[in-house]
């Protein structure tokens, strides 16, 4: 598996006229603004093709930073930056990180200096979810232990978790019953980067390879990365079997109903999965708090 690298491309010293600043004067008579970005984007297909329309252009750029800098005053050159990398992301959906330096030459200060500046970096973020299933030993404490380290990897934050679900097993490997949940949430990491880190947290909590769809510790699954799509040895996005699995669908379905997914919303692909009786049932939570495990002390 080779994933693109991304590519670097700069724009230095770009010199703009705003009225940007906290003191009066500053907003009244304007002064002069540089500003440096540089982004990473995939431009793989840029490269190999000699594509224009693949690159991102260095105009593009110029003109995205000029639009703030001579726009509305603000008082910030850290709002002035942080507004420049968010409008390039917006209007550029190759870029998936940028960083933006304001300096202001002539910064009314009491003191010699040659200039001031910020530096501003944003990533982009993109919405995840994460099927999560146990059928061997203490699957909800297994379960609970996974949440709580996919919520301290870098680059990845869970927004919601679904209630604990009782699923029979999927697959046609005879096996004992599973305890699934879903968990949304965001991420800067690469798709590739985040199912390495499933796959680490899955092999810390006792996971060990054995026949497929049969029996583990703890499985968990991205299920889709956006509006992502990957095929792979190692990856499909969205998940191939999304569609066809109700352990699947009716937890996702209780915290994301309205997500659309390849041109389907999930309540509704719920609603015409076939089911059989008993396939997947929810835990009604009991007040003793998370899926009725105790719950430890904060570090």
């Amino acid at each position: 598996m080779i994933v693109p690298a991304l590519t670097s491309v700069f724009v230095r010293d770009l010199c703009l006229f705003g009225y940007h600043g906290v003191l009066p004067e500053e907003t009244r008579i304007g002064q002069r603004f540089v500003v440096d970005i540089e982004i990473r984007a995939d431009l793989s297909g840029a490269i190999a093709g000699d594509d224009y329309e693949q690159a991102v252009c260095y105009g593009t750029l110029c003109d995205i930073a000029s639009d703030i800098v001579t726009g509305k005053p603000l008082q910030l050159i850290e709002t002035v930056a942080g507004r420049i990398a968010e409008s390039v992301l917006a209007k550029l959906e190759r870029v998936e990180w940028v960083r933006v330096e304001v300096r202001k030459p002539s910064a009314p200060v009491p003191y010699v200096v040659s200039g001031t500046a910020v530096v501003v970096e944003q990533a982009r973020v993109y919405e995840v979810a994460l099927s999560l299933g146990s059928n061997l030993g203490e699957r909800e404490a297994v379960l609970a232990a996974a949440v709580d380290r996919l919520s301290l990897v870098g680059g990845l934050e869970i927004v919601k978790v679904s209630s604990l679900y009782d699923s029979a097993p999927w697959g046609g490997v005879e096996q004992p019953t599973f305890v699934n949940i879903c968990a949304t949430g965001r991420t800067t990491l690469a798709p590739h980067a985040l199912l390495r880190e499933c796959k680490a947290i899955e092999a810390e909590l006792g996971r060990v390879p054995g026949v497929r769809w049969g029996a583990r510790a703890v499985d968990i699954d991205v299920l889709y990365y956006g509006a992502r799509e990957v095929r792979d040895r190692v990856l499909r996005l969205p998940h191939a079997c999304l569609f066809e699995r109700a352990f699947v669908l009716e937890p996702l379905a209780e915290i994301d109903p309205d997500h659309v997914i390849g041109g389907r919303r999930v309540r509704d692909a719920l609603a015409v999965l076939p089911r059989s009786p008993g396939d997947v049932t929810r835990r009604v939570p009991d007040g003793t708090g998370r899926w009725g495990i105790e719950e430890p002390e904060p570090a």
